[in-house]
């Protein structure tokens, strides 16, 4: 085989692939400065919700809306916010706290349901 016949088998066996979707989850969500963006899917995959909350309240327990469970997320506010079990903000369920100006959690360790915003 010829390189140029090898390089091109490669590129059309690159081509199948993202096109069949079994590439790579999305590797670049979208998710703007100042936005906190959760993803029902581990991956970024999935349905999505972008909250701003760069007016909440510091230390407020903010319950995802409408019962929206997330699998993976990022934080992009400039704020470092906590991700928790419990739709209340519960401690004694799980609950990590994730730097914020770009944290990427693409296959979160438990289900969120809430977050809570702390102080810059």
């Amino acid at each position: 085989m010829t390189t140029r016949t090898l390089v091109t088998a490669l590129a059309l066996t690159a081509g199948a692939l993202t096109s069949s979707g079994t590439a790579a989850a999305q590797s670049d969500p979208t998710c703007d400065r100042g936005e906190f963006c959760v993803w029902s899917g581990t991956k970024y995959t999935g349905a999505a919700h972008r909250l701003d909350l760069e007016a909440a309240n510091p230390r407020e327990c903010i319950p995802l809306p409408d019962g929206f469970v997330a699998r993976s997320f990022v934080n992009n506010l400039t704020r470092d916010t906590s991700v928790y079990q419990r739709v209340t903000c519960s401690t004694e369920a799980e609950f990590t706290t994730y730097p914020g100006k770009g944290t990427y959690v693409p296959d979160a360790p438990f289900v969120v349901r809430a977050i809570q915003v702390w102080e810059p």
